[in-house]
């Protein structure tokens, strides 16, 4: 029988901290390496290695923060005082990533940014993965969960689309001075920082947690990790979210570059991006019956392929000229946001019922120890990529705000179109083995609750006798 939908009101409220989410995140995926090479000067191959460094310490931070969520009791639940505690070092740290101080060496900027940057991505998980984990425990029914994923996924979009306005503004002061970048960068910072916090606020406020899961998780954090990896349908997801991410990663630090050394329209990067974000946005509304009618993880699959092509298509730019250009990666940009509204919205659902089939398992509820492995791996591979660009990059000659040799374009085109392909087409041929269906959903929850009743029994038995 199927569970009580969420109410609209609470839908809402989880899905508004994402809105701050998407606007931190893009704006520091798309635009930091981008401002920091044009704009600070630091070598590409030097950034490369900070965002790279900031996946070692996310081996440590994510399963940590993971676990101590999953572990965490308290009279406000287990997920919103964490997000609660994220709001003063996110804001902080974001604030310093784009904001020096003035008169600094050389040696003391490289420090300066990496400090900030990997001091950001271990705050902003802090209020990520007990979100993500939040979901999982608002929402138990199969196709629910996918309703409301798709709603964080729709207001993680809007966040997103805000970014590329910043990143607008951000880039036309490019065109005339570093000092007017600056200056851009560290108000939208502050005014980012401050709409976050409200958000986190509202949300703490407004949802409730369900007492009856804190307890049930595992009180040593080895065993948990172990209870993922050697969950069948968490490895594979892991595996294929990895293959996945090391193509998307390389979309999200070269498009910027692309805008303005292939099609050599600086300016239209923002459009780019949008002519993806918009379908992304708006189609959540298509995939959610739709998953109903298809199938979840059918569903997903498709979208990957779609995804892959999309951007694969996108090595033939080398071979497209004037206008036509710039077209032709508008249209693959919509359908490649298309096929993102569809994983944004499924694959987090996805992920709630592979949860599900834990506790069948082990009787415990670790969603965050759960997120916290997907978070782990998708951070990973971009991290990985943008160690991989920046290296490229740099071997192959790459100098910025002037023109690029055929070499760099076509180093730029391949990072960019034909290893999102490979990824996504592997990815995609890896999920056909996922076997979690609805049926066999039902089935776990069944088991799950016979368990709940028997127990619920025997404690009325003891505590009658």
């Amino acid at each position: 029988m199927p569970e009580k939908k969420l109410p609209l009101r609470d839908a809402i409220a989880f899905a508004a901290p994402a809105v701050g989410l998407g606007y931190m995140y893009l704006l520091v995926i798309l635009y930091v390496m981008k401002y920091s090479t044009d704009v600070l000067l630091i070598g590409p191959a030097i950034m490369g290695i900070i965002f790279g460094c900031s996946r070692i310490l996310d081996a440590v931070s994510d399963p940590l923060i993971g676990f101590l969520s999953d572990r965490t009791r308290s009279r406000y639940g287990r997920r919103r005082v964490w997000m609660f505690a994220s709001i003063v070092p996110t804001f902080t740290l974001f604030y310093m990533i784009f904001t020096q101080p003035a008169g600094l060496s050389e040696g003391a900027l490289v420090l300066w940014m990496a400090v900030a940057i990997i001091g950001f991505y271990v705050a902003i998980t802090l209020c990520f993965i007990p979100h993500m984990s939040l979901g999982a425990e608002l929402a138990s029914d199969y196709h629910d969960r996918s309703r409301l994923y798709g709603y964080r996924h729709a207001a993680y979009t809007v966040g997103s689309i805000l970014a590329l306005y910043s990143m607008q503004l951000f880039i036309t002061a490019e065109q005339d001075s570093r000092s007017a970048v600056q200056e851009s960068v560290t108000l939208y910072a502050v005014i980012a920082g401050v709409i976050f916090a409200l958000l986190v606020v509202y949300a703490v406020g407004v949802l409730r947690e369900k007492s009856d899961f804190m307890g049930k998780a595992n009180k040593n954090a080895f065993s948990t990790i172990a209870d993922v990896w050697q969950n069948p349908h968490a490895k594979l997801l892991l595996i294929v979210t990895f293959i996945e991410h090391i193509g998307s990663a390389a979309i999200g630090v070269l498009t910027l570059y692309i805008a303005q050394y292939i099609v050599g329209r600086p300016l239209m990067a923002v459009w780019i991006i949008l002519a993806y974000m918009v379908p992304s946005a708006l189609s959540v509304p298509l995939w959610i019956p739709l998953s109903k009618r298809v199938g979840k993880i059918r569903l997903w699959r498709y979208s990957m392929l779609l995804t892959g092509t999309s951007f694969g298509a996108m090595f033939l730019l080398m071979y497209i000229d004037g206008e036509a250009q710039l077209n032709f990666m508008l249209v693959l940009a919509a359908f490649a946001g298309l096929a993102a509204g569809c994983g944004g919205t499924v694959g987090p659902s996805v992920q709630s019922d592979v949860i599900d089939y834990d506790e069948m398992l082990t009787g415990e509820r670790k969603e965050g120890a759960y997120f916290a492995a997907w978070n782990f791996v998708y951070k990973s591979a971009y991290g990985a990529m943008l160690l991989i660009t920046g290296f490229a990059l740099q071997a192959t000659g790459f100098v910025p705000n002037v023109e690029q040799t055929e070499l760099v374009k076509y180093t730029m085109l391949t990072l960019y179109g034909l290893l999102p392909l490979v990824c996504y087409l592997i990815g995609a041929l890896l999920f056909t083995r996922f076997k979690l269906d609805e049926q066999i959903h039902a089935a776990i929850r069944s088991d799950v609750a016979k368990r709940q009743n028997l127990t619920a029994l025997q404690n009325a038995n003891s505590q009658a006798s």
